[in-house]
């Protein structure tokens, strides 16, 4: 299935910059808070179909797919529960909610020597995702929520990371792989994404291995996996994909190690990339101001200095082709970025000025 790629970042929307590979992607990637409870307050009623068993609107209905016995704190099945316990829209851990890929033994692996494989689904059968290593390359990173895909069928089809699921259409996304994926799990702390086992910043392990947890989840994936540190005991809850303690608890992922896959330039040059990039780290694209001081690139509306592109607009052309260049407008004049000469270049009057990728 032919298309073109934009990887989502939170909470990010289309650029209105000009692209012209046949992949562009764009990324969400989101910094995620530590805090006990950071889920959003909503106003909606619940929906009376969805209690009664079936919406037929789905992801489009504007009322909230969740017990209604759950919001009142009075639902006698708790856990056991089928319907969703949370206002995030998951189901409880009676019936989970994560992808067909979560489990380790629901999807079949594949058998003809590629490493993974992403299909979408439209009800007519699986279609393999041409260039999907871009798609993987970005599921891999702990802090990215989803991909938005351009020129498919289906129009602009966006894959939610955590669920893995397709918003607002009425398609299936499932991932592929050889049984040979490594499954990295990450908690977080401080407002960023830590990877379990991971030293910190005195060089002491953490109390836990990464590996250690995979192998309880490939064990069950609606179980939990208890761990003590500093005379705490905390549990990791496949489910709900939380690390819960006494005083706080925290948001867990599993994202994949990336991989080369052979032959494939442009997953060589991601998976170089990627060895450079750690957790916690993001890439962040900056000019220079006429009094030598470096700016962020942010996109803006409705201001004295709009501008159609962001820092991660610009992260996901440069991932496709390190050497490309990117157009974009600033109050309605074009500018382009050329990666090669790391520099920016008004297309009116030809001035120029230095741009730089930093890691923050």
């Amino acid at each position: 299935m032919a298309s073109a790629y934009e990887s989502d970042e939170e909470t990010f929307s289309g650029s209105d910059s000009e692209v012209s590979d046949e992949s562009d992607f764009e990324s969400e990637s989101e910094q995620e808070s530590d805090s006990e409870d950071d889920r959003q307050v909503y106003t909606k009623q619940p929906c009376k179909y969805y209690n009664r068993g079936g919406c037929k609107n789905g992801a489009s209905c504007s009322y909230l797919h969740v017990c209604k016995y759950f919001l009142k704190g009075s639902c006698r099945y708790g856990s056991s529960c089928k319907l969703s316990h949370s206002l995030g829209g998951r189901r409880s851990s009676g019936q989970c909610a994560r992808s067909e890929d979560q489990s380790a033994a629901s999807n079949p692996q594949l058998t003809d020597g590629r490493p993974y494989q992403w299909q979408i689904n439209d009800g007519k059968g699986w279609k393999d995702v041409e260039n999907d290593y871009i798609i993987e390359a970005q599921y891999s990173l702990p802090h990215t929520k989803s991909i938005k895909i351009y020129n498919t069928p289906y129009g602009a089809v966006c894959i939610d990371f955590n669920k893995i699921r397709i918003y607002g259409k009425n398609l299936k996304v499932r991932r592929l792989d050889d049984g040979n994926t490594v499954w990295d799990w990450y908690c977080t702390l401080r407002k960023k994404w830590r990877k379990y086992g991971d030293k910190d910043s005195k060089g002491n392990p953490g109390p836990v291995k990464s590996s250690d947890i995979e192998r309880k989840f490939q064990s069950n994936p609606k179980s939990s996996f208890a761990f003590t540190s500093g005379g705490e005991t905390f549990q990791i809850k496949f489910p709900e994909m939380q690390q819960v303690g006494k005083k706080k608890n925290r948001k867990v992922t599993r994202r994949p190690v990336f991989r080369q896959q052979q032959g494939n330039a442009g997953a060589a040059h991601l998976a170089t990339s990627f060895k450079n990039l750690s957790v916690g780290t993001k890439p962040q694209w900056q000019f220079e101001g006429h009094s030598g001081n470096w700016h962020n690139f942010k996109r803006r509306t409705g201001t004295s200095s709009e501008c159609s592109i962001n820092s991660d607009d610009i992260e996901s052309k440069y991932q496709l082709n390190p050497t490309d260049t990117l157009k974009f407008k600033i109050n309605g004049q074009p500018y382009k970025l050329d990666f090669g000469a790391m520099i920016q270049i008004n297309q009116t009057n030809k001035s120029k000025r230095k741009i730089r990728r930093v890691l923050v």
